[in-house]
């Protein structure tokens, strides 16, 4: 089988793992959100904050590396297995002894338990990060696929069903433990790698050498996607983290279920083309116009909709997320497309590149964060999208230094998903002025997606007849 073939069934099973998960995570959520608190979405979100920033260190970047690596041999992956299992253990036992230290430093005491149990779930990724990387580096995604949406369904049911029983944020906390368990116990067993004790320092410092950047990346990157949460948990309170909390997860799901798809075929696929640069320009081209045909008209449509979708999925009692949601739809498209930009920079062996970008990005955001956070959670929202753009084109000229882009060939590539859905949210926008309040808010919601669908598509068609049969040529092929 060729790359090609190879990578359009990675896109494929990556899709039915993506998009599967999403719409389990997304109804899941939503009946999180009906029967929880915002201050209960709060609380567990300042606990993530912490809890995800650990969680970076149990990798290295070790994953990246062994997906990266033209020859890779054992001694690779058993130093990175048991490097990560040493870590695992370290940061857990950590965690359970200063759990206390870390809530009152929040000023919340019940941040305690929260800590000390979603710590657990550093020793269940330290078991399952290697044996991933290896199937994501041979792009057998069927293999994940299947595990990680039975994972979701079975620690979603346990989700809702404490959450109708009255347990609060801790059927929050249950429902990550219990997907962390079982697609830890899945991954192994459809792997067919077991560690051994051959290791080499030669091989540990191989893959650390390109890991660490990684690593750094991942620092930094967490500083710009979560530290707008610890400036609204400290200085705004939980029940404004949650409020804030409920739009950016749910600007993240759609995200994820847009860009994962494509973006974790990715990194292995312009791998293997590192040294063919014609091709991988190509596919670079490629990916970012097929995603941006989707996400553009996904992201705007779900800003000009957005009251309706609160309404109708969360209840009144999430109002105040409407304008979040609405200003984070616009970073939605930028990141939809601008994500690959890391991608071409791993594969072609320059993640030192991405760190450095990281940094400087990682500054800007923050900054404009602790400005923001005095006018609200609007504003932070703003500053965020704001933040992004000014960045933008510096990852563009990046990405020229080692592909040799053609900014108006790349921006051209855009032509038809931007004015079709101009024309789409213009159209939703007249659509719902003439039908008002004449009918109901479900039937409103439901005419409008269908209306927008068939403008967006009609759209595409006129103006680039060409991108229609590509596409129905892409999906024919695979």
């Amino acid at each position: 089988m060729s790359l090609k073939q190879k990578a359009i069934k990675g896109v494929i099973w990556s899709a039915i793992e993506s998009w599967g998960n999403r719409v389990i995570s997304v109804s899941i959520f939503f009946l999180l959100a009906r029967l929880l608190d915002p201050e209960s979405f709060g609380l567990a979100a300042l606990a993530g904050v912490f809890i995800d920033f650990v969680q970076i260190f149990i990798d290295q970047g070790f994953s990246q590396a062994i997906i990266q690596r033209e020859n890779l041999e054992a001694e690779h992956l058993n130093s990175a297995f048991w490097i990560n299992i040493g870590i695992g253990i370290t940061l857990t036992i950590l965690t359970l002894t200063f759990a206390d230290l870390i809530a009152n430093g929040f000023s919340q005491p019940a941040l305690t338990p929260i800590i000390r149990w979603l710590s657990l779930g550093f020793l269940l990724s330290s078991f399952s990060k290697v044996q991933e990387a290896i199937l994501q580096r041979k792009l057998n995604f069927k293999a994940l696929a299947s595990r990680s949406l039975f994972a979701s369904v079975i620690s979603g049911l346990v989700g809702v069903t404490m959450a109708f029983m009255g347990w609060g944020v801790w059927s929050l906390v249950t429902k990550i433990l219990v997907f962390g368990t079982i697609k830890t116990i899945l991954v192994w067993w459809v792997s067919e790698w077991r560690p051994t004790f051959k290791v080499s320092f030669a091989h540990f410092k191989d893959i650390f050498s390109f890991g660490i950047n990684i690593l750094g990346w991942r620092i930094f990157n967490f500083s710009t996607r979560r530290s707008d949460d610890f400036l609204i948990g400290y200085f705004l309170g939980t029940t404004a983290l949650g409020y804030y909390n409920v739009a950016y997860r749910l600007l993240l799901m759609i995200t994820e279920l847009l860009m994962r798809v494509s973006q974790k075929v990715a990194i292995p696929t312009f791998s293997r083309l590192q040294t063919e640069p014609e091709k991988l320009r190509n596919a670079f081209y490629q990916v970012t116009q097929l995603t941006s045909l989707v996400s553009f008209p996904v992201f705007l449509g779900m800003a000009a909709l957005a009251p309706q979708l609160i309404l109708l999925t969360l209840g009144e009692g999430w109002n105040q997320s409407i304008p979040i949601m609405q200003i984070l739809a616009f970073v939605g498209i930028l990141h939809s497309v601008a994500n690959f930009n890391d991608s071409v920079l791993f594969a072609m062996g320059k993640p030192s590149w991405s760190l450095r970008l990281k940094i400087v990005s990682a500054i800007v955001i923050c900054t404009g964060f602790f400005i923001a956070v005095r006018y609200g959670i609007v504003a932070i929202a703003a500053a965020y999208v704001i933040s992004n753009y000014l960045l933008y084109p510096i990852s563009m000229l990046l990405v020229h230094k080692v592909i040799k882009l053609d900014f108006i060939k790349y921006l051209y590539r855009f032509k038809a998903s931007f004015f079709a859905t101009v024309f789409m949210v213009l159209s939703i926008l007249g659509f719902q002025y003439i039908i008002g309040d004449s009918i109901s808010l479900l039937l409103s919601f439901t005419l409008s997606i269908l209306f927008a669908m068939l403008i967006y598509l009609s759209s595409i068609y006129l103006i680039q007849p060409s991108l229609i049969r590509h596409v129905w040529k892409l999906a024919h092929k695979s």
